[in-house]
């Protein structure tokens, strides 16, 4: 799941793309995938992409919320939970530094 994330956010050219490993610090989930996008067009773009991707593998997706906002996406594949944020609001939420004591997964192979 979180390798079909990665490389569907990067096909649509999404920037600064995260991946953490939470399964020791959070119950929600075992991995969260963080990606940034230049405009509300782009973020859906991403969006669409995940979404698409995940099911063609059959991966069910539980929920989306945020697309009608278009400034900070959440979805909700289960184990994995993939943001997709505006430049702004990822400065202002920083899950980054919120979950800094997940250690990143190396998507470095997964990117183009």
């Amino acid at each position: 799941m979180l390798e079909i994330a990665v490389k569907a956010a990067d096909s649509k050219r999404a920037m600064d793309i995260v991946a953490l490993d939470v399964s020791k610090v959070s119950l929600l989930a075992d991995y969260f995938m963080i990606c940034s996008a230049n405009s509300d067009r782009q973020i859906n773009a991403i969006v669409d992409a995940i979404v698409e991707e995940e099911e063609k593998e059959q991966v069910v997706i539980k929920r989306i919320e945020g697309k009608d906002g278009g400034k900070w996406v959440l979805i909700d594949l289960g184990d994995v939970i993939v943001h997709v944020f505006s430049h702004s609001e990822r400065e202002f939420y920083n899950l980054e530094k919120l979950w800094s004591d997940a250690p990143l997964v190396d998507i470095e192979a997964w990117l183009d």
